[in-house]
């Protein structure tokens, strides 16, 4: 499995505009309805602060979210509504839990 954490914060004024393009994201991943993907989005408590957090299980680098149009419609001006550029750190996990489900160091 493919998990991505992405932080990044948006110019003040802007935070609004961002969550309305995540929230299409999000509405576009309720009517695709893909297996395998897991998706949440947080704001931080300055109000401009977004992290994401993505896992796939395709067998590809990118999996599925880059192909939505919602989010490509969200990535083609996410520079221009940021203060600090995103970052997306390496992720190395430690453990998991879903659903009744505990894993470990997969």
């Amino acid at each position: 499995m493919k998990r991505v954490m992405v932080r990044y914060t948006v110019k003040p004024g802007r935070a609004a505009e961002n969550e309305r393009y995540i929230e299409q994201v999000f509405a576009e991943l309720a009517r695709v309805a893909p297996a395998g993907v897991k998706y949440a989005v947080f704001r931080l408590e300055d109000g401009v602060t977004f992290v994401h957090l993505y896992a796939h299980e395709s067998d590809d680098d990118s999996g599925l979210l880059p192909t939505l149009e919602a989010f490509k419609a969200f990535r083609a001006g996410l520079n221009e509504r940021c203060e600090v550029a995103p970052v997306r750190p390496p992720l190395h996990s430690v453990g998991s839990y879903v659903g009744g489900y505990a894993g470990m160091r997969e």
